[in-house]
């Protein structure tokens, strides 16, 4: 099988604003879920069926890496959705891989390509440009297990050690996503004990750990520590099957657009418990949203409050994904009452974000590089704008329905990165909206 990565830098989308949204939609699967649970399925070295894959850019480029790294790739003929992954065979040469560099979640090929080559080299991870990728945290975690870090210019070289330590502790300085998944895996391929302090506590990172324990691994989790035990006998034969949850920053995004316009809807697919921060924000500006067992609904109704709205993307538990926050921003310069933004995860965000909106004729005060501020609502006019990142094109798309005329957002590639077609979605919800290449 030849996977093909999916790329439309000429594409736009043009939206008019129209009536309420109503209706209801499915989310794809959740593209930051998707990516670790790839990475642990390689890592583990036994038959993996993963199902719900979703479609978007960043997926199916993980995918081709993964398969040019010596896994076996199939997909089912009934099911296109579903990815059958089988493990490496004996030992391979390193491969090049030049274009990991388009995403940054290529740092987590690393414990797999170290179990199958004893050695992974890999460019600087790329994909939005909204700051510093943090490699850091990773390069310890990897000394930490004995492992050799080189860097150059290019990228970075981790070769394995034969031995090290029998149980590894590492204490995170941050709760960062991709240093805790680097160590999982790590501990994983070798076999060794891990305990993990300050873990991120995710639902992406959570759920990767629900499949190892799936695997036979064990994985106590506290608020403050992970202890990670390997299975006495580790199966390498049986096939583990799994599901990649709901895209919850999609959902979160549907659910803005549908409070943008007025309107009422039902969005299914996702797990509620993991939109609850934005549902809860919602509710704070007078937006009735219900995190259900299995979707998110708007059941209309709304009167906007007038609440301030704080915003802060928070890695703690319970925390606002940074992910939430532009398409939060986008429906708040509707709503009355002064409303303040802070990401200070993803710090070249807001330079991305506002000038597009301001573009649109949003009033929004910087306070700094991480913060802004709001006075709503105010009334946007339609524009040419360009989605320069993933969060940036979603909350275009929401402020587009409600600018007076015609609003096309270029850029298109950056939003299929992470949503396979976020704009069929909205139009199935009653959004005049069109693509047509540029």
């Amino acid at each position: 099988m030849t996977l093909v990565p999916v790329s439309a830098p000429g594409l736009a989308v043009t939206s008019r604003p129209g009536r309420p949204l109503s209706g209801t939609v499915r989310v794809d699967g959740s593209k930051n879920a998707a990516l670790p649970l790839l990475a642990a399925a390689a890592a583990i070295r036994r038959p993996v069926r993963l199902d719900n894959v979703p479609d978007s850019a960043d997926v199916q480029l993980m995918l081709a890496l993964l398969q040019r790294s010596g896994c076996h790739l199939a997909r089912p003929v009934a099911d296109p959705r579903a990815v059958l992954l089988g493990p490496v065979d004996g030992r391979l040469p390193v491969p090049e891989l030049p274009d990991a560099g388009r995403i940054r979640a290529s740092y987590y090929l690393v414990p797999a390509l170290l179990a199958a080559c004893g050695a992974a080299r890999l460019p600087w991870p790329g994909g939005c440009q909204i700051g510093e990728r943090g490699m850091d945290e990773h390069f310890k975690v990897y000394a930490a297990f004995g492992d050799k870090v080189e860097v150059d210019d290019d990228g970075y070289q981790i070769t394995a050690t034969p031995g090290g330590p029998d149980r590894v502790v590492i204490d995170l300085p941050f709760r960062s996503r991709g240093a805790s998944v680097a160590a999982v895996l790590r501990a994983t391929v070798s076999g060794h004990r891990l305990l993990l302090g300050n873990p991120n506590l995710s639902p992406e990172f959570t759920g990767m750990l629900e499949f190892l324990r799936e695997a036979g691994w064990r994985a106590d989790l506290t608020e403050d520590t992970l202890t990670i035990e390997p299975p006495a006998v580790p199966d390498e034969t049986t096939a583990l099957a799994w599901s990649v949850p709901g895209d919850k920053i999609e959902a979160g995004t549907l659910a803005c657009a549908i409070a943008a316009t007025g309107g009422s809807g039902r969005i299914e697919g996702v797990r509620g418990q993991d939109t609850l921060p934005v549902a809860e924000a919602l509710n704070w500006l007078g937006i009735p949203a219900l995190a259900e067992l299995g979707a998110l609904v708007l059941p209309g109704g709304a009167i906007p409050s007038g609440n301030p709205l704080t915003a802060t993307a928070s890695l703690a538990p319970g925390g606002l994904d940074a992910d939430f926050e532009p398409a939060l921003i986008a429906l708040a310069v509707g709503l009355p009452g002064t409303h303040l933004f802070s990401d200070a995860i993803n710090p070249g965000r807001h330079s991305n974000l506002i000038p597009q909106l301001r573009a649109l004729g949003a009033r929004i005060e910087e306070l700094s590089p991480t913060k802004c501020r709001l006075t709503g609502p105010q009334h946007l006019t339609g524009a040419a704008v360009k989605a320069t990142d993933i969060r940036t094109g979603t909350a275009l798309l929401i402020a587009g329905l409600t600018a007076h005329g015609t609003t096309t957002v270029t850029g298109l590639d950056q939003l299929q990165r992470g949503h396979a077609d976020l704009p069929a979605k909205l139009r199935a919800l009653g959004t005049d909206i069109t693509e047509a290449s540029r």
